[in-house]
């Protein structure tokens, strides 16, 4: 090629602008050898912010891959219509991504059906054996692997958790989506939780935007004490308009996902972002590098944080215990 025959300093200073550009899958990075790879991403929801997506773009650039040098997203975020999923993943397959991240049991069934050969890493899903993603957390098989971030201890623990900020608590309204299969799988798991410490469930399904002020307005209705905000693209996406409806009802939110306690949530206590960021990005490294998904065991969190925000709290009138505040890993002033 005509490059081939230029003067050093001209193709030096092609191979800077090369490596500063998006380029084409197959096409070798300037400083090393490394070809470009392309990721598709699959999930219900808005497409997230930067400062979102940064704990999961260090991680990887710690492992040398960087987003427009050697790694090329294709972003596919349906909002709350969920029954486009399928369209896009089959998008996805038809670009000939090198793997396909999803977030959510839907994004991640609807990844399954559109392909058998690409890697799929789950970067969060609900009981992937409970819905028939894989038979096996320690052997998965087939193109699935990645990061589950459910279990029936959590959900307890949260709930433990709600009753000892709030003595005597007796009625919990929980957000639900049932157009997330998890939800609906595990839903007798979720009623023993309840059940078994004594507390009576209010469940409340959203499944669109247009759903969440008449769920949170239910909930009130039902003399909730308390609403539980489980983790879901669809609540996180419509976090500031779960939350201003919460607190409109004075209902105190215990969530599963701490961004919305950034908009005036009470209280988390979920997995470490962190944590889920580094698993994420070494599960890629190891597929791209050529490690087989189904060889890769699929992972749990090992990291939990309790988050309080006081600020929520003087707004309720609620005086946290001090049992939580020492054990608070963070607390929002």
């Amino acid at each position: 090629m005509a490059r081939d025959q230029a003067p050093h300093s001209t193709r030096r200073s092609f191979c800077r602008t090369l490596a500063g550009v998006l380029v084409a899958p197959g096409i070798a990075i300037a400083r090393g050898s490394t070809p470009v790879r392309r990721i598709g991403v699959l999930s219900v929801g808005n497409t997230p912010t930067p400062s979102e997506l940064e704990a999961s773009r260090l991680a990887l650039r710690d492992l040398g891959w960087i987003e427009d040098q050697n790694l090329i997203y294709e972003r596919r975020y349906v909002g709350d219509k969920s029954e486009l999923l399928t369209k896009s993943a089959e998008e996805l397959v038809g670009l000939k991504v090198d793997l396909i991240v999803t977030s959510g049991t839907d994004a991640t069934l609807a990844a399954k059906r559109a392909t058998s050969t690409i890697p799929i890493v789950m970067f969060s899903v609900g009981d992937p054996v409970l819905v028939g993603l894989v038979s096996n957390l320690s052997h998965p098989g087939g193109n699935i692997t990645g990061f589950s971030i459910v279990s029936s201890e959590l959900d307890a623990k949260r709930l433990e958790l709600l009753r000892e900020l709030i003595p005597g608590i007796q009625r919990v309204g929980e957000l639900f989506n049932s157009r997330n299969p998890y939800y609906s799988a595990a839903r007798p798991a979720y009623e023993r939780v309840y059940g078994s410490l004594r507390l009576e469930p209010i469940f409340l399904d959203v499944r669109a935007t247009s759903d969440i002020e008449g769920a949170v307005a239910a909930a009130a209705q039902k003399k909730a004490q308390a609403l539980v905000v489980p983790a879901d693209n669809l609540f996180n996406s419509n976090r500031d308009r779960i939350v201003r409806a919460a607190l409109r009802y004075r209902l105190p939110t215990i969530v599963e996902d701490k961004d919305l306690l950034k908009s005036g949530g009470l209280m988390a206590y979920t997995f470490s972002n962190k944590e889920r960021a580094q698993r994420y990005a070494a599960f890629v490294d190891k597929i791209l590098r050529g490690a087989k998904p189904g060889d890769l065991p699929i992972e749990q969190p090992t990291k939990f944080e309790l988050v309080l925000n006081l600020k929520t709290a003087k707004a309720l009138g609620l005086t946290i215990p001090q049992s939580l505040l020492l054990r608070a890993d963070d607390m929002i002033q």
